[in-house]
């Protein structure tokens, strides 16, 4: 199954993470098909970058976004409740 999911960048205890578009089997910051956007949770409030088409596209395809990026993309207007 394909995921919309969090991936880990940044240093130590400077978190950023980019959403990208994985495999449900893949590890948490293995292989990825795509990256479609970043989080900073640093920032206050804390900043989301997406490709507003390609996220429509990945979940046109089927593709299920994880917990917390449903999270995001409700609160960016891409979702509905």
């Amino acid at each position: 199954m394909v995921r919309l999911r969090l991936t880990r960048a940044g240093r130590h205890k400077l978190p950023l993470y980019r959403v990208v578009v994985a495999d449900s089997r893949k590890p948490r910051d293995g292989s990825f098909i795509e990256v479609i956007g970043t989080h900073d949770p640093r920032k206050n409030p804390p900043l989301t970058q997406l490709k507003q088409d390609r996220v429509l596209d990945w979940l046109q395809k089927g593709a299920q976004p994880s917990m917390t990026v449903r999270t995001l993309l409700i609160r960016s207007g891409l979702l509905k409740k």
